[in-house]
């Protein structure tokens, strides 16, 4: 089981919004950038290329500003196995000082790929993802 998952990211120029630091927007990108990563650095090459994730809702906590050329750390797991067709994500973002930045809980649904149909997230599809 892997567990936990992260990822470095730098915010460039183009994530800031008029305020000077990462627009609300970008963070709901971010958050599918880590899920999508980790779902490609653990499943299994035939569940990649059969099964896709969608989101159904997103809670998100911001704690933090970020400024351009800041790199934050995007920290994901899944602490509970799947219900039926959908499972939460979390994800936080720490700073280089330690500090969240974001926080986020994210309901995603599994759907096969070549008709988009909905399916109930099978135990070995769920593994590598459990803690």
């Amino acid at each position: 089981m892997s567990g936990r998952f992260t990822l470095a990211i730098t915010a460039a120029a183009e994530d800031i919004d008029e305020l000077g630091h990462v627009n609300n927007a970008v963070w709901v990108q971010w958050i599918q950038q880590i899920a999508v990563a980790h779902w490609q650095a653990v499943a299994p090459v035939e569940h990649v290329d059969t099964l896709v994730w969608v989101v159904t809702r997103h809670e998100i906590d911001y704690r933090g500003n970020v400024s351009a050329g800041e790199t934050v750390t995007g920290e994901t797991w899944v602490p509970e196995p799947p219900k039926g067709a959908r499972f939460d994500r979390h994800v936080r973002f720490l700073g280089a000082d330690g500090k969240v930045k974001v926080e986020a809980v994210t309901t995603w649904a599994l759907l096969e790929r070549a008709t988009g149909r909905l399916l109930r997230v099978r135990p070995e599809v769920a593994a590598p993802f459990l803690a």
